[in-house]
């Protein structure tokens, strides 16, 4: 039988809010009821969510919002449950309601939480517990110059941990990374690479420059040697400081990344610089997203994938192509062979930014690297969390208690 609008919104009710609960709204319907049931399943159901300028989940979120602004806690449950049900990601929810707890007033924000943390308990996603201290972010500026954006967390003993970030990202990548490393007893230190986030630009950005202030920045906070991990653009940056400043380094981990890009990979670099200066982040985005996420990922998730092409079209462009020219000259082949810490090097399968073979070549330049190979593509803290954290983990927990240990 050919379907009406009805039959669409039904199918489109039993879509967002689930079969059951849908089912036992129609089955208790009296001669009373009946005729407003049919009406909000052909107006609102079909007529509204049908609509296709809002994807669902957008949906999803404007209904939980609304609800809970105006109180309406059945009706805002009712969403959670199904929002949580069909995968919704906590920190879409997190988001959610920091942002209700601006417009919507604080009480309507606690309410919420509770709500939504009742409904991920019953789906068997319950939080895990977690104390205040590995989220509290201390946040600031070096004295020294180029001034730099930096964030420390943690206790102030334990192996020290920092991390270095992306071409095009910021601290924040990191910041699941630095809950748990903190939550685990390390202190940790993010920061901003020059002409990203909210760090400035020296006079020249070059390779030698970023491990500098690598240097700098872990000498003003007076805690190493550190286990440095950077990622991609960050990978690099670990390794000059492990050539130039070995004292100052216990261990390295190596996402992602290379010791030198080809011909074919420099020109890309010099004229994605180019590109940007002169049209801006938007000029690039569409070749850069691929490259950092799978095609599978970004179909799987794409609040995600949306919240990282955000970000990098936030990123300064005057940053963004300063970078791109120093990874171009970067090779740091020839000190490999000096590198003595114990060092884990990340491939993701997957990745086109760094594909397999050239991050192969890292592990036989450095003694005794361990590899691991997780099914990502350039960026395992977004891709790959899990295993990442893990392996983090295991490497860490081998190390000595004392530097040279």
């Amino acid at each position: 039988m050919r379907e009406d609008d009805i039959d669409r919104g039904l199918r489109q009710r039993r879509a967002v809010l689930g079969q059951e609960w849908v089912d036992r709204a129609t089955a208790n319907a009296t001669d009373f009821t009946a005729p407003w049931q049919a009406f909000i399943t052909e107006t609102a159901w079909q007529g509204v969510w049908g609509r296709e300028g809002l994807d669902t989940q957008t949906r999803r979120l404007l209904a939980m919002t609304a609800t809970l602004a105006l109180g309406r806690m059945e009706e805002f449950e009712m969403h959670v449950h199904a929002a949580v049900k069909a995968g919704m990601a906590e920190s879409t929810l997190q988001d959610m309601l920091h942002m209700a707890a601006l417009y919507c007033g604080v009480p309507a924000a606690n309410s919420g939480f509770r709500i939504a943390a009742q409904s991920l308990a019953a789906h068997g996603r319950a939080p895990a517990p977690q104390p205040l201290d590995p989220w509290r972010e201390k946040s600031f500026q070096t004295f020294s110059q180029p001034q730099t954006q930096v964030v420390l967390q943690g206790p102030a003993t334990g192996i020290p941990v920092v991390l270095v970030h992306a071409l095009g990202l910021d601290h924040r990548m990191w910041t699941a990374v630095a809950r748990h490393l903190a939550g685990r007893g390390h202190p940790v230190l993010r920061y901003d690479v020059q002409g990203h986030g909210a760090s400035q630009m020296g006079p020249q950005v070059d390779m030698a420059a970023l491990v500098a202030d690598a240097a700098r920045v872990i000498a003003e906070w007076d805690c190493g040697p550190v286990v440095m991990v950077g990622l991609s653009m960050g990978g690099l940056v670990a390794q000059g400081l492990a050539m130039g400043h070995p004292d100052r380094v216990r261990a390295l981990v190596l996402a992602n990344t290379t010791a030198h890009y080809p011909p074919a990979s420099q020109d890309t670099f010099v004229r994605r610089a180019a590109r940007v200066r002169a049209e801006g982040m938007a000029a690039v985005i569409d070749e850069v997203l691929p490259r950092y996420l799978s095609a599978d990922f970004m179909a799987r998730e794409p609040a995600a994938s949306a919240r990282l092409r955000e970000r990098l079209l936030h990123c300064s462009p005057t940053g963004y192509a300063a970078c791109c020219e120093a990874l171009a000259q970067a090779d740091m082949r020839a000190g490999l062979a000096r590198i003595t810490a114990p060092t884990w090097v990340v491939s993701g399968a997957l990745d086109q930014a760094a594909p397999l073979a050239l991050q192969e070549a890292l592990v036989q330049g450095i003694a005794n690297a361990r590899h691991t190979v997780l099914p990502c593509a350039h960026l395992p803290t977004l891709e790959a969390p899990q295993a990442f954290i893990e392996g983090l983990d295991q490497f860490l927990a081998g190390l000595p208690q004392t530097p040279g240990g």
